[in-house]
């Protein structure tokens, strides 16, 4: 099965893999060399990051590849789904409990953000609102237990 991305999410994940090869890596290559000129690599201990730092990239290279290899790319712009939540709507609700009003983007499990209010599709707010419309309430548990919000608006931007 394909993995899901917004085209905003597969072009931030682009734009990281872009910044670890172009200059994440040539940097941590020119760090492990100036720490092999010190000399003794056993106490080096800039070099032994720099090694550290150099495996996490690589690691997170490979993995931005075949993520987004494996990913199908969605244009939400093009979704019409008749007003109904599904997979990269922009949903507004309000928590009915507190009246507090929050906008969600729901996206891929790869680049949900909470910080930036992209919710994972795989989350229980997120399969809460799917296939839902506007005015529609929903309940969703949460480790704090049970929160009841209503949907004011979708949107596909």
């Amino acid at each position: 099965m394909r993995t899901p991305l917004t085209q905003s999410g597969a072009d931030r994940l682009r734009e990281e893999l872009a910044r670890l090869k172009k200059v994440d890596r040539p940097k941590v290559i020119e760090a492990i060399a100036e720490a092999r000129a010190h000399g003794d690599l056993k106490e080096n201990a800039e070099y032994h990051a720099a090694r550290e730092q150099q495996g996490f990239i690589e690691g997170r290279i490979q993995r931005l590849e075949t993520n987004l290899a494996g990913a199908q790319i969605i244009d939400v712009s093009k979704v019409h789904a008749n007003d109904k939540v599904v997979f990269g709507a922009t949903v507004t609700v309000i928590n009915i409990d507190n009246d507090k009003e929050t906008t969600y983007q729901i996206v891929g499990d790869l680049e949900a953000d909470i910080n930036e209010n992209r919710i994972a599709v795989s989350s229980p707010i997120a399969r809460a609102l799917i296939g839902r419309s506007e005015e529609d309430e929903v309940v969703v548990q949460t480790p704090g237990g049970e929160q009841e919000y209503e949907i004011i608006k979708v949107a596909y931007i």
